[in-house]
């Protein structure tokens, strides 16, 4: 019995022992098979090629009049006597759009000229007193000191002094000075004239651009401090415009003249072209600042674009998605963001020359989303390594090689 259990034992070791060493056997060929892969993987290189690095900036905004005009009433000025437009009527600036009730401006206006006038003719009469002075004094002059033969009765005429003559002056500095007072009196009626004349001007209410009335409003409720309501709404005749806001990290990469392809989202595949019209130097004003990707706050600025198309599909208040086109017309010599090594102060390429890696200090410059400018340290057509390992060296052999078209 014992005997049995001993052969069962033995040969339960044996089964063991064969099982391991084939288990050990694959697992070693595996490893093998492994490292011989690993040895044998080429390196990818790819070309330092000529690229225009254009690059697209996405963001939205609305369609918007370019001018727009909104008239509120104004409760100082009185009742509005006159609506000379209605609503969806064509307007040429200088038009009338209404007028105030101007009857007691007009009758004081007519007032002002009439006390101006009688001003004026006194004016004359005091320039008349003034000129007889003159003359008056001119003959005076001539008698001071002549002796007077006497007439046939006997008498002698009394010689004329200086102090007549001084006298007379006196009288002539008076008449000057009532004079000047007198010109004071008609600058100031003239002025009221203007004043009452640029307050009757401004009853009448003018159309200050072409375009076409959106709204007309007769039924405002009048408050002593205006309403919130334009009582006449204007939009210009002109092309539309894009308004929106972008990113502080877009604003940079924009500048005015820009290509943009506009694509209004009631239109799935229609397209309309414009350009980059300006972009603020100023914060949005709304908020100024937005929570974007990145867990940081983001300024956003306000942009317009001009569109270089006909706009008579489209409408204002529609929304739109912007396509910005950024980068130069000339092509850069380019390597894919992939080659690069970023070794915290200097940013460096391997180059594959005969056969063996060239570790090279490299210069940036502009950049898209697949490719990055090489301003020094690179050539044309030399071979550069894409997505460089750890264990790559200066002066290292490479024995294969797959080169990326």
């Amino acid at each position: 019995m014992k005997k049995k259990v001993w052969i069962w034992v033995i040969a339960i070791l044996v089964v063991l022992g064969i099982a391991a060493a084939i288990i050990w056997s694959l697992n070693n060929k595996k490893v093998h098979m492994m490292d011989d892969e690993l040895g044998e993987m080429s390196t990818l290189v790819q070309k330092a090629s000529e690229e225009l690095l254009t690059e697209s900036i996405l963001v939205t905004g609305k369609i918007v009049p370019e001018g727009e005009q909104k008239v509120f009433l104004e409760p100082e000025k009185g009742e509005v006597l006159e609506y000379k437009v209605t609503e969806n009527q064509q307007v040429l600036a200088g038009d009338v759009l209404f007028e105030y009730d101007s009857s007691k401006l007009k009758v004081e206006y007519g007032k002002a000229i009439r006390e101006r006038d009688l001003i004026q003719k006194r004016a004359k009469i005091e320039q008349s007193q003034i000129a007889a002075m003159e003359k008056q004094i001119a003959a005076t002059k001539k008698k001071v000191g002549v002796k007077k033969d006497p007439d046939e009765s006997g008498y002698v005429e009394p010689s004329v002094t200086q102090a007549d003559v001084n006298a007379l002056a006196a009288e002539k500095v008076q008449l000057e000075i009532q004079y000047e007072g007198t010109k004071s009196e008609i600058t100031s009626a003239q002025e009221q004239i203007n004043e009452l004349d640029t307050l009757i001007k401004e009853m009448v209410v003018v159309s200050k651009i072409d375009g076409i009335v959106v709204k007309v409003d007769q039924n405002i409720a009048k408050t002593e401090t205006g309403s919130t309501d334009p009582a006449i709404h204007i939009i210009s005749s002109g092309p539309f415009k894009v308004i929106g806001t972008m990113s502080e990290f877009d604003t940079v990469k924009i500048q005015t003249d820009q290509a943009v392809v506009i694509r209004p989202k009631v239109f799935k595949d229609k397209e309309w072209n414009g350009v980059v019209e300006s972009v603020s130097q100023f914060p949005n004003e709304e908020g100024g600042e937005d929570y974007g990707g990145g867990g940081g706050n983001v300024t956003m600025y306000p942009f317009k674009v001009s569109i270089t198309d006909d706009t008579s599909e489209l409408r204002q208040g529609f929304h739109v998605s912007l396509e910005i086109n950024v980068g130069g017309n000339e092509k850069s010599l380019v390597v894919p963001h992939m080659a690069l090594l970023d070794e915290g102060d200097s940013t460096a390429v391997f180059v594959l020359v005969d056969g063996f890696l060239e570790r090279r200090e490299v210069q940036t410059g502009a950049m898209n989303d697949e490719y990055i400018e090489i301003t020094e340290g690179v050539e044309l057509g030399e071979l550069v390594v894409i997505a460089p390992d750890e264990g790559m060296h200066d002066g290292m052999e490479v024995v294969s090689f797959d080169e990326i078209e």
